[in-house]
């Protein structure tokens, strides 16, 4: 009749298949932190948001005065290479701004490095930057000047 075999091998595939189970559900939750915190991150690193229409949702002039953002960068070609960071700290921007998009920090000191700087209007604190030659590279950090 038939012979019976036990297989030795039973538990150890098991383990294996549980182990590549467990390593895939790593990767997948690594993946997604990883994909929310690119695009889910509310921190003071993203572009400010455009400002609201409606008047209730902008501060009085009589109450406080606007604040004036350390950098203000507005693109003004189709794509515009921009870093941003702290000082020794966190990466605020480090990717191509579109036609028309502008985004403003407002940390107290700041280094940014634009590819092309004629692609980009700058201003630091609430002052133009003079645009430089087509396809001049420059990198330059930014003090907050003291408010009034």
């Amino acid at each position: 009749m038939g012979r019976h075999r036990s297989d030795p091998l039973g538990i150890a595939r098991l383990a294996l298949v549980g182990l590549a189970v467990v390593l895939l559900l790593a990767v997948i939750v690594i993946g997604g932190r990883a994909l929310f915190s690119t695009f889910g991150s509310g921190a003071s690193g993203e572009p400010a948001a455009v400002a609201s229409s409606s008047p209730a949702a902008r501060p009085s002039a009589a109450t406080s005065p606007p604040r004036v953002p350390t950098v203000r960068v507005v693109c003004q070609a189709d794509r515009c290479p921009v870093f941003v960071r702290v000082p020794g700290g966190d990466v605020l921007v480090d990717r191509d701004l579109a036609r028309g998009e502008q985004a403003s920090y407002f940390d107290p000191e700041l280094d940014v490095v634009l590819d092309d700087v004629s692609t980009v209007e700058v201003f630091a604190n609430g002052t133009a930057r003079s645009p430089g030659p087509p396809g001049e590279r420059r990198a330059f950090s930014v003090t907050r000047s003291p408010g009034p």
